[in-house]
């Protein structure tokens, strides 16, 4: 597997900061403090926000329109070789066991790679992996402003071949409720089965909340 580079890594080590930081300061009032794998805690007001992309059927959408219930979102690009398949498949597996309990969630993938992630492009892959993912691309801009929402890293590998380039990007997945925004997020080592728990968990105190 390739490195992150410099920059990269600088960003996600950011990143941990501002997981330290609310967690440290977390509010003992937090409906689901008992569900935090990642150990964030503040919600929306920490990460995400409004964006508008294209999905695989070439539809313009908003946060709104794709965030209608419990949502696993990944950044990443369909000409990854390793890293992207891999993470997708081990979400489309979580919310398998997810629907097997009677919870259903919505797993989406956002490109970082808009040059070549077509709607189409993205049908294709979001279909090998599971029959509700949901693609999103756009406009560099607009993919931009998603990603920013996020705290997301991606930069493209300019050295190779310019057709069959390479880009490094951060491997979060974020869980994110219409009514609550951001809650957590997931690492690279999560299983499937740890994650269906954890979302699970969240659907739960989210209802119980209601």
């Amino acid at each position: 597997m390739r490195k992150f580079s410099v920059i990269a890594i600088a960003v996600v080590a950011a990143l941990l900061g501002v997981v330290w930081y609310m967690t440290a300061t977390k509010d003992s009032g937090d409906i689901f403090a008992q569900c935090r794998l990642g150990g964030v805690a503040g919600g929306s007001s920490v990460m995400g926000g409004p964006f508008e992309l294209v999905d695989e059927t070439g539809k313009t959408v908003t946060d709104k329109d794709v965030i209608t219930g419990p949502t696993l979102l990944y950044f990443g690009y369909t000409f990854c070789p390793d890293v992207c398949p891999l993470d997708n498949t081990r979400n489309a597996e979580a919310v398998t066991l997810l629907e097997e309990q009677g919870k259903i969630v919505k797993p989406v993938f956002i490109s970082i790679d808009p040059e070549r992630d077509t709607p189409q492009a993205l049908a294709d892959f979001t279909d090998l992996m599971h029959p509700r993912m949901l693609g999103l691309t756009g406009t560099p801009e607009q993919v931009k402003v998603a990603s920013n929402a996020y705290h997301t890293y991606y930069k493209k590998q300019e050295d190779g071949d310019p057709e069959y380039y390479l880009m490094d990007h951060s491997t979060f997945t974020y869980l994110v409720f219409p009514k609550y925004g951001f809650v957590d997020f997931y690492k690279r080592d999560v299983t499937p089965e740890q994650m269906a728990k954890s979302v699970g968990c969240f659907i739960d105190a989210a209802e119980k909340a209601n």
